[in-house]
């Protein structure tokens, strides 16, 4: 073999070969020709600065540990992967233009800065010195080596760096601030009455040929969503326990395990608290002083004692059993006889007097009582091993089957159906949405694959296929007529009552009163100095009071808004001013929230406009 390529290397083609390689060399240089193998893929280029695959690829997998950590219950079918890919890659565009913008202002971090700020981090830290294998271990475990770490450090803290620089250059005037504490403070009179559809119900007609005309003109509005008919097993840890079997020692053996923990003392208690202080010792000798002299707890609790949600209470603080208080109040507590008073014990509130009493004992439940809880508690603890195992083999099968038949004939499981399944997700286990995402996936609609086992609750997993498609398609007029009659009579009725009111205002705005309206409404519902944060009135009608523009002189503002399905009018008589003179404190918080607000503004305006600005190519 090496004596045929010996050979063959020295053939005519070999040598066009070889000229071809040397021309590459000399014109574009090595990369010509191992770039392709050497460069990394990239999913975006940033004013020719690329995001590699692998970057990327790397804090998609980070969004997704995010995201799982945020669950109750750790679910990856409920990602919607596509999203945070989009999402996750916008975010580094964003953040690329960014580090773009602070090495053109010249804002950098030195090797030692990023040594200096890396070995402060406290998740970096054991017993409150760097450690570096606590350091390795941390970035590892977040998919990133240290040089890759450090070059996100750098990246992150110039960006801030211009972040801080704008946020605290929001500024706001004094006079604007005070408008707003005026106007957040001012209180408004107002009158209003209600416009009922009852009122223009003869004004309103809606034909046959009005409803056909929606019809054709809004398709959109009556299409059926696609649907799928499902077959699926069902693995339940359930349906598991109930076939296990506990025999009647083995539960008279868990009730002797559990007897001693049910049993339980409770012991109702008074305290005296004497916070830390100066005076704190004076004023503890004093109480002792009055106790030995036999003056009452409760009325001593009610002078002396620091706790006051407890003290107007004499100090009682109720039944309590272990686990409730501070664990040096606790041991006190448990080591008193009815009635008797503590030596002062110390916990992180101050120091206390504790007295007891009462005390009562709970009585454990009776073996017969407890045994239907303690033969589901044991078939579910046997039952887990099997489901386990269980749902690992439907996992195999549901891969290696274009059927669920063999799955659910080998496991002893119900093959069940359902349609009516929309991406919306349907009714049973199909709320689930990361079984709905999984059932409408191409793999699943279209090449006809199983669903992977998705745990649709603690302790039930699923396996699904689409056994039916139904594509989207327009309902039939007969179907929606009505419904398409009655929302144009609530479109019509809403309509005539806008026109009404509008009519009805402009009289009024014309001195009319209530009487020449002729409306049957006898008179105006009157409210006087309400504020914004009133609850008495309804807040679609509160909202638009403090719309329309203050009054001039004697005249009345008036204006309308909708209220459920009726209309209600509003006349806008004065508005109140509220002293803030006193308000000081407020008014600083203001200025800080206010200018705070602007900034932010300004920061995202100026992300924004180095987006728009930034050559952004996607492959």
């Amino acid at each position: 073999m090496l004596q045929d390529i010996r050979e063959n290397s020295q053939g005519t083609i070999a040598k066009i070969i070889v000229g071809l390689l040397i021309v590459a060399l000399s014109m574009w240089g090595v990369d010509a020709i191992i770039g392709g193998f050497s460069g990394e893929p990239e999913v975006a280029v940033v004013d020719g600065e690329p995001i590699t695959e692998r970057e990327f690829m790397r804090v998609v997998q980070m969004e997704r540990q995010r995201a799982l950590s945020e669950m109750d219950t750790a679910d990856p079918s409920l990602l919607d992967d596509d999203e945070i890919r989009r999402e996750v890659l916008n975010a580094m565009i964003q953040e690329t233009v960014l580090t773009q913008d602070a090495a053109r202002q010249g804002l950098e971090l030195s090797d030692e800065d990023i040594d200096r700020l890396i070995t402060q981090m406290a998740q970096f830290q054991v017993d409150g010195e760097f450690n570096r294998d606590r350091f390795v271990a941390v970035i590892r475990n977040m998919g990133m080596g240290p040089m890759e770490f450090r070059d996100a450090m750098r990246r992150q803290f110039v960006v801030n760096q211009i972040r801080a620089g704008i946020l605290k250059s929001g500024l706001v005037s004094p006079q604007v601030v005070q408008r707003l504490l005026d106007i957040q403070y001012q209180a408004r009179d107002f009158r209003t009455f209600e416009l009922s559809p009852s009122m223009v119900e003869g004004q309103v007609e809606v034909s046959d040929e009005d409803v056909k005309e929606y019809y054709e003109q809004n398709p959109g509005q009556f299409k059926q969503p696609e649907q799928v008919e499902a077959a699926y097993v069902e693995l339940s840890l359930d349906d598991l326990a109930e076939q296990i079997e506990v025999s009647e020692s083995d539960l008279r053996q868990e009730y002797e395990n559990q007897v001693d923990d049910l049993a339980s003392e409770e012991r109702k208690t008074s305290h005296i608290l004497i916070e830390d202080g100066d005076e704190a010792e004076q004023k503890l000798a004093e109480v002792q002083q009055k106790l030995e002299a036999g003056e009452d707890f409760d009325e001593l609790a009610k002078t002396y004692s620091d706790d006051l949600s407890s003290a107007q209470d004499g100090g009682d603080l109720g039944y309590a059993g272990r686990g409730v208080f501070d664990s040096a109040f606790e041991d006190a507590m448990f080591a008193l006889e009815e009635g008797e008073v503590s030596d002062p014990v110390e916990t992180q509130y101050g120091t206390h007097l504790i007295k007891v009493t009462d005390v009562r004992s709970k009585e454990p439940p009776s073996f017969e009582e407890m045994k239907p809880q303690l033969r589901s508690q044991l078939a579910e603890e046997r039952a887990g091993d099997r489901y386990a195992e269980l749902r690992s083999r439907l996992s195999d099968l549901a891969y290696a089957e274009d059927n669920l038949e063999v799955p659910a004939e080998e496991l002893g499981l119900e093959l069940k159906t359902q349609d009516g399944i929309t991406r919306e997700g349907g009714e049973g286990v199909f709320s689930h949405q990361g079984l709905v995402r999984q059932l409408f996936s191409d793999d699943v609609l279209d090449d006809q694959y199983n669903t992977e086992v998705i745990d649709v609750s603690p302790g039930t997993s699923v396996v699904a296929r689409v056994r039916e498609y139904q594509p989207g398609a327009q309902q039939p007029f007969e179907e929606v007529r009505e419904e398409i009659r009655t929302q144009l009579v609530e479109q019509r009725t809403q309509e005539a009552l806008s026109d009404l009111g509008r009519d009805l205002i402009a009289r009024l705005q014309d001195g009319e009163s209530l009487e020449d309206l002729e409306i049957p409404v006898e008179s105006w519902q009157s409210y006087t100095g309400v504020s914004r944060s009133s609850q008495e009135v309804d807040q679609q009608v509160l909202r638009r009071t403090f719309e329309l523009p203050e009054p001039e002189g004697e005249a009345t503002t008036y204006g309308m808004t909708e209220s459920g399905q009726a209309l209600t009018i509003i006349a806008l008589d004065d508005v109140e001013a509220v002293a803030t003179e006193n308000k000081e404190q407020e008014l600083e918080q203001w200025q800080e929230f206010v200018a705070a607000q602007m900034a932010e503004r300004e920061y995202r305006a100026y992300r924004q406009l180095l987006r728009d600005r930034a050559d952004v190519e996607r492959p």
